[in-house]
């Protein structure tokens, strides 16, 4: 019997990488609005943000986002998670997808390769954006929901590091895809061992560590910049600003006084971390 032909792949990252901002941040408001959410702890979350974009990402830092993460979600019924994203994936993420990704995704396409999202978001969120941007499939962070469906505030798959290697690596086997004439796009330091699995790797907008390993080892490095919506009607996001150092300063001490006085603030509400 003669061997199966080969096929290649692209797999993307989803955050910084196919979308302007975190997903999980980005449905943040949403989720202050059906109550899930108070206020503070969106604050919290955009300190976050701010944290992770301009110190970069690490395992300690993936590690205690993802617990904070987990922690907030106990209980939250998934299948009405699974609803309210689906219901708002146009309006919140269609502004945040990167023009320069979709025309990647689209010569990937063009060109017979098999697509992915490799994200350590839920896949609540990205299995749906799989879906609205027409991709293949995704691999995503798979958390444990109870008899009921309730969250636990376990992990069942964290889709991050090695474990996106060991996911990638069972759809080439799936699927009889040859990692070295594949590609593999991230922003982040975190998805090493992914760009590394693959023969084409390539960082976009990557953070201080990525970007040191990629002019080292001579791989590819793209800017993408112009988040545009998906359809006609949908809400044009304004083009991102470079933020510098005075503003980043700026929004570093604001974090911090604002850690300062919620420290010392006796709590109105149970906090995540």
């Amino acid at each position: 019997m003669a061997d199966q032909p080969r096929t290649e792949a692209a797999f993307f990252d989803l955050d910084k990488t196919v979308i302007a901002k975190a997903a999980m941040l980005a449905f943040g408001p949403r989720l202050q609005q059906e109550g899930l959410l108070n206020r503070w702890l969106v604050v919290r979350a955009l300190w976050g943000q701010i944290v992770f974009r301009y110190l970069g990402a690490d395992e300690g830092r993936m590690q205690k986002m993802r617990e904070t993460a987990l922690r907030i979600a106990v209980g939250w019924e998934k299948d009405t998670i699974s609803a309210l994203v689906d219901n708002a994936l146009t309006e919140v993420i269609d502004p945040l997808v990167y023009a320069e990704a979709l025309e990647l995704i689209e010569s990937h396409r063009d060109a017979g390769r098999r697509v992915y999202l490799v994200s350590a978001s839920p896949e609540e969120i990205v299995l749906p954006m799989a879906r609205h941007l027409g991709v293949d499939d995704a691999i995503a962070t798979r958390a444990r929901v109870d008899a009921d469906g309730r969250y636990t505030g376990e992990v069942e798959f964290y889709s991050a590091g090695v474990h996106k290697v060991e996911a990638i690596e069972r759809e080439a086997a799936r699927h009889h895809i040859d990692l070295e004439q594949s590609f593999a796009y991230s922003d982040s330091i975190t998805d090493l061992p992914m760009l590394e699995t693959v023969g084409h790797p390539v960082a976009v907008n990557p953070d201080r560590g990525l970007l040191k390993e990629a002019e080292a080892r001579g791989w590819e490095i793209r800017t993408f910049d112009n988040p545009r919506p998906l359809r006609e009607g949908s809400i044009t996001a304004p083009r991102p600003r470079t933020i510098g150092a005075g503003a980043v300063g700026a929004g570093l001490a604001a974090g911090a006084a604002l850690w300062w006085r919620t420290r010392r603030a006796k709590p109105t509400s149970r906090w995540p971390w």
